[in-house]
């Protein structure tokens, strides 16, 4: 009894916490405290959000009865809250990595965890209290016109919500790259010596080279909101002035196109840096293939997002087939070299499969398939048939659960393990893995089964005509509460940890 209670718990190894820092003793502690904290508030606001994504499989499923006007608020808060809480979960794991090479501002980290729990309540408030309906998209005109269905204030709320977000975060990705720039040029963060054959092997890491890029694009993205939101507000406030609804549909899908891929890219950085010491073989080094891959991702990121306009046909056609390209285009470098680096690290390693290691390397895997079927999306005379469908939820909330998700899991998980010095019961850990892979694959199953069986996004209630939808979405159910479950569980295990670590890290 003894011997199987050793095999099944193991003291968790120093993967996140080596002694590799530039900060002093008091600023590393601050910072542990604080990235523990973010990670914290992300995971908390987790199954509140899974929460109302099953109310609304519930309405669709004619299972529960609520008022379209519910239905969209819970809509518009699901989506905008789960690429936030990711986002910042995020960033706050890139930024206690980025330490070990550069000094990222604790200050500043801090006052943006602040102005980001301000920003939250605003989105609850707009939300659930206000009614403000749009969707995350919120597409020019609709929320100048609120038309009796929600408050007016709340419009204001919301767009508080999105200043005081994208000025906070916006500064915090400017800090990162100070930061990086301190010790880095941009061509050795970009590891351009490499990609222009002057040295074979850059001394940068891979995943400064990731961050680098994925910040660049971020700070484009964060740019383009800015603009948006002058703009909403330049017709709001003026008598006369009207916006080119074209110009303002460009902006909401390059932001929100950036930021989803962003978020994605911050997973990956976490994966590239950490992977490598799971699987006890060293450090990944950035080589010519890596960084080739991860410039080509800086240009195609920010062109990929035409693939969201093929259906306004008024744009330029020369953009349409860009967006094609760059969508295909953008799933192989980034894509392809990281699952050839995962599977080659895995194989013939003597890792132990651990929570952490598991979600990491299934976090890959659920990139890859989102990408897959993002790319199948992407073609323009598929498109055509599934934009509206429930296939383009299939592939984001792929990458996203099974992806990203899966990746912060694993992070937050061994980081608060590392920082309680918990053991890990592996036995409950590979339980655990499949219960969150199971629900969240037959989840998405139910999603592409019925995108690709012409069932439509965003109905609140489907009509007779697709009457098979709501089939569907009872079956989801079932996995959405799998997911919930697992989620609770593994809740409760990093909890334990997370209690642990505070108190032992409280003086």
């Amino acid at each position: 009894m003894e011997a199987t209670t050793i095999q099944s718990t193991r003291q968790p190894e120093p993967i996140i916490l080596i002694q590799e820092t530039t900060l002093t003793g008091e600023e590393q502690a601050q910072f542990k405290k604080l990235t523990l904290v973010w990670l914290t508030t992300a995971l908390a606001l987790f199954p509140i959000l899974v929460i109302l994504g099953l109310l609304m499989r519930g309405s669709q499923a004619a299972i529960l009865k609520m008022s379209p006007e519910l239905f969209y608020a819970f809509m518009t808060l699901h989506g905008l809250g789960m690429v936030g809480i990711w986002y910042i979960a995020g960033m706050a794991g890139a930024g206690l990595l980025l330490s070990r090479y550069v000094r990222p501002s604790l200050a500043l980290s801090r006052g943006v965890f602040w102005a980001t729990l301000v920003a939250v309540v605003l989105l609850i408030v707009a939300t659930l209290i206000g009614k403000f309906i749009t969707g995350w998209y919120f597409l020019y005109p609709l929320p100048l016109y609120p038309a009796d269905v929600w408050k007016p204030w709340a419009t204001l709320a919301f767009f508080a919500f999105l200043t005081i977000a994208g000025v906070a975060w916006t500064l915090w990705t400017v800090d990162y790259l100070r930061a990086i720039a301190s010790r880095y040029s941009l061509k050795r963060a970009l590891a351009w010596d490499v990609l222009f054959k002057k040295v074979k092997e850059s001394d940068v890491p891979p995943m400064i080279l990731i961050l680098t890029v994925s910040l660049i694009s971020a700070l484009a993205g964060f740019l383009a909101a800015v603009v948006l939101i002058a703009l909403f507000a330049a017709e709001a406030l003026s008598s006369g002035f009207t916006n080119d609804a074209l110009l303002m549909k460009n902006l909401v899908f390059y932001f929100g196109h950036v930021l989803v891929n962003i978020t994605m890219y911050l997973g990956v950085a976490m994966v590239y840096e950490l992977f490598p010491a799971f699987a006890e073989k060293g450090k990944l080094t950035t080589k010519w293939m890596v960084a080739a891959a991860w410039n080509a991702s800086l240009l195609l990121v920010n062109l990929a997002y035409f693939h969201h306009l093929y259906m306004d046909f008024v744009q330029p056609g020369l953009l349409q087939k860009l967006g094609q390209i760059a969508s295909y285009l953008v799933s192989v470098p980034a894509g392809v070299v990281t699952i050839i680096s995962v599977l080659s690290l895995a194989f013939g390693s003597r890792m132990t499969w651990r929570l952490p290691s598991l979600l990491f390397f299934l976090g890959v895997m659920g990139w890859a398939i989102g990408g897959m079927a993002a790319v199948v999306d992407s073609t323009i005379v598929v498109n055509f048939r599934f934009h509206n469908t429930l296939w383009v939820p299939a592939h984001f909330h792929t990458y996203y659960l099974a992806g990203v998700v899966f990746m912060i899991l694993g992070f937050a998980f061994q980081y608060a393990a590392e920082l309680s010095g918990k053991a890990e019961n592996l036995r409950l850990g590979r339980w655990l893995t499949a219960l969150l892979t199971v629900g969240a694959y037959g989840f998405l199953s139910m999603f592409f089964y019925a995108g690709a069986h012409s069932v439509p996004r965003r109905y609140a209630v489907y009509p007779s005509e697709v009457h098979q939808g709501a089939g569907y979405a009872q079956v989801a159910i079932v996995f959405i509460l799998l997911i919930l479950t697992g989620v609770i569980i593994y809740l409760w295990e990093y909890g334990r940890r997370c209690v642990h670590a505070f108190s032992a890290h409280s003086h």
